[in-house]
């Protein structure tokens, strides 16, 4: 049985493996059947995973739809984390670009009552913010936001999705007491978060959601000089240019690694399994877009966190990048 975990202070008991919906919402990801996907998304609440993390911007509400399809027929009891996105479209956020282009008050209401609509439920369990700028921690609309829905009883809980590998620039908006979770890129690549984000979320007991455990496939090890995407898919743009063979370089000295130290297991679970070692994340959220991959990464929970050596020797493999750049 999947192992749980408390969701920071909101008291959220949630499988430390969630379910990461993005590719559920199938504009920007490609070579999946969608009924594939959602036998995928029933296996894992069959299993018991009870998180699962989407987004209104998700091909425009249809994976949040999708998700409150599934969970009303299977009739599972999931918790559904989603996110208000930058009404200037612009992820991540942009230094100097002001929080009315992207967070405006009015905006941050109205987005949550379609989330609300597309999901068929009457309060959302943890909204977030689908960028941030540490610009805005001192502006009032957001704050108000928080405070005006949450005692509307339309969200119980909020928090930050932090811009890709910018894990310190949420710091200030979480010592304000509003931010109840992150949800933030770390995997064996990106370590950052555990420098200063991870301490100061133990601190105040903020919740972490952790994402892109496998870099979007490439600690898979899946990712060849010659494997070939629809060019229409977001991974076509992700790994463009010489990126698939720096990926197959790394991930061959990561692997010759793993082996001499005796780790037999696939790359993906040793990758999963790092993430959930870390004491500050709640829980990783990687996508899965088939059955075998739900059954394989559920599986990791079970096996509980690394030993040290083995979390050592990850630490070697930290990789300074941007892909999202």
């Amino acid at each position: 049985m999947i192992n749980r975990r408390t969701l920071g202070r909101t008291g959220l008991q949630v499988s430390e493996i969630g379910y990461g919906a993005w590719g559920l919402g199938g504009n920007q990801w490609r070579g999946h059947v969608e009924d594939d996907a959602l036998a995928a998304l029933r296996r894992a609440l069959e299993l018991g995973l009870n998180l699962i993390d989407t987004a209104l911007a998700y091909n425009e509400g249809h994976s949040e739809r999708l998700i409150a399809k599934t969970v009303k027929e299977t009739g599972a009891k999931a918790h559904v984390a989603t996110k208000v996105p930058p009404k200037n479209r612009i992820w991540p956020a942009q230094p100097g670009i002001g929080l009315d282009d992207v967070f405006p008050y009015n905006y941050i209401v109205e987005c949550t009552e379609t989330s609300l609509k597309n999901l068929a439920v009457e309060t959302i369990d943890l909204q977030q913010f689908h960028v941030w700028n540490s610009e805005w921690v001192g502006r009032d609309e957001w704050r108000r936001a928080i405070e005006d829905l949450k005692k509307a009883g339309k969200v119980r809980f909020w928090g930050i999705s932090i811009n890709d590998h910018q894990p310190d620039s949420a710091l200030e908006a979480i010592r304000t007491g509003l931010i109840d979770t992150v949800q933030v890129i770390y995997n064996i690549f990106d370590q950052t978060p555990e420098h200063h984000l991870y301490p100061l979320c133990q601190e105040l007991n903020v919740g972490v959601l952790g994402r892109c455990p496998l870099d979007e496939g490439a600690l898979t090890g899946a990712i060849t000089p010659e494997t070939q995407f629809d060019p229409q898919e977001f991974r076509a743009w992700y790994f463009r240019e010489n990126r698939k063979e720096l990926v197959f370089e790394k991930v061959n000295k990561l692997r010759a690694d793993l082996e001499v130290a005796g780790v037999t297991k696939p790359l993906a679970d040793t990758a999963l399994r790092f993430c959930i070692s870390h004491p500050a994340v709640s829980t990783v959220i990687p996508g899965m877009r088939k059955v075998r991959n739900v059954e394989q990464n559920m599986a990791v929970s079970e096996e509980g966190p690394l030993p040290e050596n083995i979390k050592e020797l990850l630490r070697r493999h930290a990789w300074s990048k941007n892909f999202y750049s």
